[in-house]
């Protein structure tokens, strides 16, 4: 009769399988009806059977523990229970017929094989601690009969009898595959290139051969015939468990399991293909022809590619709009949280992004990014499917989180999403946030170190109308004078002429400057807007503030420089102290035991100085971080005043931010200076060269950190004097040709080309910028002493 047993970790179940007729087209019915179980005093891990000690007429199962006991149990009854000597964790069990033995692999990663006569007779479970009397030697003490060491965990044992004279024990291990006889001797092994994860062994159809199913964890079926890979197909899972049947009269059928349940049948089997393909008419090949026809199609790719450029824009509707609003007020609790910026109170402003779509989508993304150290409560939002013709609007709130000002207020929010048909698209927008989040109405300055002066083509605006939010009159009602303080506590004026179309910025910081000035300009521009009048134009006429720029340079080479040589030695003390711990370490894994000889004493010191550079290091990238965000903030004012002071394009604008600020933030394997060197060089190259031996000049391809920003700031006066005497930025390589030379109005003296000029340069640096102070900024070393007497 047909018997069904399942272990449960637990209980032993045993189920009688009857069938009867069906008399419908649903087939045969089968019923399963429990006959006995057994519920276990130990966790169970795996189970066989078989016909222990040669019984007839009947099969005995036997459990191992999770602690390494092998339970036997006779139908109804339990027999008896021995524990495996040394066992730690249990393996793959399995039991040899032929043999009369279990064999299973130790947590010693050996195959072991016990004789069921010696379980039988050996001492039972509930004594499992050794007496004195089979210390003596009682011949109850449980030994193995044979044992194999494979070095590696085993996955699973099979054994297989194909004929009666013998059989074969097959293990798979994690990374190798076995064959043994019944006396532990290795009949073949296979290394596997890939982690198996189940196998089967069935008959071969070559005599004296084994077939074996090999599943692995890429998604493969191998199929071995001893050592030799026969074939190999591909599965849409991971097989936990394979089988081969007949399944309707079709023999060779592979069922595997995976880890989730999906259960698959397949059939290694090809039937023939009688389709024969047509033959083609051959015809001669007129390659001159084919010459002509690539040329004509050649020319009207050339022709396409001028005129629209490489990718032809097409006229079409969005399957996505986005668009963003910002809140005109605050919010009336403010988000800020774990702001750096002292005692002023944080607001935090609402901005609210809509996302309409005109079909639907699925899994779109939306990433909300901002200039640090502005930061958003929120900026990641997915949605998962939006029906067509549907809105979804989500806010956050942004408000300053550090005590230094943002080098832009401009936020930008971006859409990730796939069209109906599968293509990846990405659409975006950008939104401005308001002035009054990072700054607050002021005492104005008559002094200040640093000073600009913009020059307009309209008479003067009361600046209470340009900035009706900081309104802060005095007593004598000055409507020409503005006092801005920033969160972070520097101050900012700006003062309108009364009688000339002028007005100042000044402030102690120089990179404060820009976002007032940019806010000043977009002001008036809006203004003149509204009043209908469209030829308003600003313009600049004083000289480049280069050197102050410059100092803004030194001070974030300087911090870059630094952080190289705090890196360098947190890297020697971290090798130093591994190396005292190693002699640590042999000091006291010796048997005989020595003085230490203060290596103790080290130990701590070095501990203590790793510690004190990884903080330096810390403080150091925290400074560096707002260092690059001022220089960023001053590059932008520098180019804002190239563009006012040369009267350059929109395109012309766009090229100079592309070449100044290439970076989001420095990296340790890509800086600012190197960077933008290299961008500004091309330039000198290539659109503002000077003759064509200029353009000859290959630039280096690796960009390496420099020595010192000198050549940097050569090559950005330099950049300057070539627009000043006429150069324009372009693009294309066709307006790379030598320049007429015109002189400038107001800028900055000419850098010299030659070895030459160079000297002379040096006797007239006086002459370059005037009234104005260099600054070289050093951030100190914490003192550190190598420690002596101690190497790797």
């Amino acid at each position: 009769m047909l018997h069904l047993a399942v272990l449960h970790s637990r209980k032993l179940c045993v189920y009688s399988v009857s069938g009867t007729l069906g008399n419908v087209e649903h087939g045969n019915q089968y019923q399963i009806k429990l006959m006995y179980e057994h519920n276990l005093q130990r966790t169970a891990c795996n189970m066989t059977y078989g016909s222990f000690g040669g019984v007839k007429g009947r099969d005995l199962i036997c459990i191992q523990s999770m602690d390494g006991m092998l339970m036997v149990f006779e139908q109804e009854s339990y027999a008896f229970g021995r524990f495996l000597p040394g066992c730690l964790l249990p393996g793959p069990l399995a039991y040899s017929s032929r043999t009369d033995s279990f064999i299973t692999v130790s947590s010693c990663r050996q195959v072991e094989s016990y004789k069921y006569q010696v379980l039988a007779f050996a001492t039972d479970a509930d004594k499992r601690q050794e007496t004195e009397q089979q210390k003596l030697g009682s011949g109850k003490r449980l030994v193995v009969d044979w044992t194999l060491n494979i070095g590696e965990q085993a996955l699973d044992i099979c054994i297989v009898s194909f004929n009666q004279s013998a059989s074969s024990v097959f293990v798979l291990g994690e990374r190798n595959f076995f064959c043994l006889k019944d006396n532990g001797q290795i009949r073949f092994m296979k290394k596997l290139d890939c982690s198996p994860s189940c196998f089967l062994p069935y008959c071969s159809v070559s005599e004296g051969t084994i077939n074996t199913l090999i599943g692995n964890h890429n998604h493969m079926l191998h199929i071995y015939q001893d050592v030799t890979l026969k074939w190999a197909t591909q599965l849409p899972h991971i097989p936990v468990a394979v089988r081969v049947g007949c399944l309707h009269d079709l023999k060779g059928v592979i069922v595997t399991l995976s880890d989730d349940g999906h259960l698959q049948c397949s059939y290694l089997g090809t039937d023939p293909s009688f389709f024969q393909a047509p033959k083609v008419e051959s015809r001669e090949l007129h390659y001159e022809e084919l010459d002509i026809e690539l040329k004509e199609l050649q020319k009207i790719i050339k022709d396409v590619n001028k005129s629209q450029g490489i990718w032809p824009m097409t006229e079409r509707e969005d399957d996505l709009k986005v668009s963003a609003m910002v809140s005109p007020k605050f919010d009336s609790v403010s988000q800020a949280a774990d702001v750096e910026v002292g005692t002023d109170l944080v607001p935090s402003v609402t901005v609210k992004v809509t996302l309409q779509n005109r079909l639907a989508l699925q899994k779109a993304k939306l990433s909300v990014y901002v200039q640090p150290p502005l930061v958003l409560t929120c900026d990641q939002f997915t949605f998962e499917f939006m029906a067509p013709e549907m809105s979804r609007t989500v806010a956050f709130s942004v408000y300053l989180k550090g005590s230094y000002t943002p080098s832009e207020l401009e936020g930008n929010a971006v859409v990730s999403y796939s069209s109906p048909s599968g293509i990846p698209r990405v659409i975006q927008c950008k939104f401005r946030l308001p002035l009054k989040l990072i700054c607050l109405p002021g005492q104005p300055s008559k002094t200040a170190s640093h000073k600009l002066t913009i020059d307009t083509n309209k008479s003067p605006v009361s600046l209470l109308s340009l900035f009706p939010g900081f309104a802060n009159q005095s007593e004598d009602d000055q409507v020409n004078v503005m006092g801005f303080r920033f969160l972070g506590g520097s101050r900012v004026t700006l003062l309108a002429s009364k009688t000339s179309q002028r007005y100042r910025i000044q402030s102690e910081q120089f990179e404060d400057l820009w976002l007032i000035t940019n806010e000043l300009i977009i002001r008036l521009q809006e203004y003149f807007e509204k009043q209908g009048i469209k030829d308003f134009a600003c313009s600049f006429s004083g000289s480049m503030p280069l050197q102050e720029y410059f100092e803004l340079i030194d001070h974030h080479f300087e911090l870059r420089i630094n952080g190289e040589k705090l890196e360098e030695l947190l890297s020697e003390r971290a090798v130093q102290f591994r190396a005292i711990q190693r002699r640590l370490l042999t000091r006291f894994k010796d048997k005989t035991p020595a003085p230490l000889q203060h290596l103790d004493t080290l130990l701590d010191g070095t501990y203590k100085q790793v510690i004190a550079l990884a903080d330096a290091v810390e403080e150091n990238q925290d400074s560096l971080f707002q260092s690059f965000t001022r220089l960023k903030s001053a590059t932008h004012l520098v180019i804002l005043l190239i563009g006012l002071w040369q009267k350059l394009s929109t395109d012309q604008v766009a090229i100079l931010e592309a070449a100044f600020l290439p970076l989001q933030q420095d990296t340790q394997e890509l800086g600012w200076e190197e960077t933008v060197d290299a961008a500004i060089s091309h330039l000198l190259k290539t659109c503002l060269s000077k003759s064509s031996k200029e353009q000859a000049l290959n630039l280096s391809s690796q960009l390496n950190i420099p020595k010192d920003t000198s050549r940097l700031k050569k090559h950005i006066t330099l950049l300057c004097d070539r627009l000043a005497k006429g150069g324009r930025l372009c693009l294309s390589t066709d307006a790379a040709a030598p320049q007429t030379m015109v002189m400038p109005v107001g800028g900055c003296t000419t850098i010299p080309e030659s070895d030459l000029e160079e000297r002379s340069i040096e006797q007239d640096s006086t002459e370059l910028f005037t009234n104005h102070k260099h600054l070289i900024v050093e951030t100190p070393l914490p003192e550190v002493s190598p420690l002596q007497g101690v190497s790797e």
